[in-house]
């Protein structure tokens, strides 16, 4: 039985064959993301797909940008967003904890490890302001403290769709405790709130 080829420009092939990359990259890391396995995915041939990035370590470059302008994109949809309805901190978790939890939280850490850096700086500079904006004790409290605790937020709601539950568990949580977020979410809502001086 023969197939016939499937003829695609080369934007959408190139996306095609990182969108495969960026699932098995969060699937099983880098280890994972072999030009074979692209190629079953995306129903190309090895040389197809190294005629469009000509190596693999081409091809992971392109990989780890790729990743990352998704990340940073999804991230900055999710805070205008946010900040369009109001600064509700409520909202602002169970958004961003929705988020990664759509696979974007496996991909971070996956392009994390592969080595992605993002080199820009205040990506949640918004939620920063808008939150400290709204602190009553704005004008006696450097903005690095907002910073930090946003930035502690941040943290723990990328990394919670892979370690949260194990993380639980490391403390002593069981059974339901340990395995759902919603608790630790509102704990963190809690938290922000009265570190923050919101309520």
């Amino acid at each position: 039985m023969t197939h016939s080829r499937v003829r695609r420009s080369p934007d959408e092939a190139r996306r095609l064959i990182l969108d495969a990359a960026e699932r098995l990259l969060a699937e099983g890391g880098v280890a994972a993301v072999g030009v074979r396995a692209i190629a079953s995915r995306v129903g190309m041939t090895d040389a197809g797909v190294n005629h469009h990035f000509g190596t693999r370590d081409r091809l992971l470059e392109a990989l780890l940008r790729h990743g990352g302008r998704k990340i940073r994109a999804g991230v900055e949809e999710v805070l205008d967003s946010w900040l369009d309805r109001g600064a509700d901190l409520d909202e602002l978790v169970e958004a961003l904890a929705v988020f990664y939890r759509r696979g974007y939280g496996e991909l971070a850490v996956a392009l994390h490890a592969a080595g992605w850096r993002d080199e820009g700086a205040g990506m949640l500079a918004p939620v920063v302001d808008a939150l400290h904006a709204l602190r009553p004790d704005a004008a006696d409290v450097p903005v690095e403290d907002t910073r930090l605790a946003v930035a502690a937020l941040h943290q723990a709601l990328a990394t919670e769709p892979l370690y949260g539950p194990a993380f639980r568990r490391s403390a002593g949580l069981t059974g339901r405790a340990a395995t759902t977020a919603a608790p630790q979410l509102r704990w963190w809502t809690a938290h922000l709130t009265r570190s923050l001086g919101l309520r």
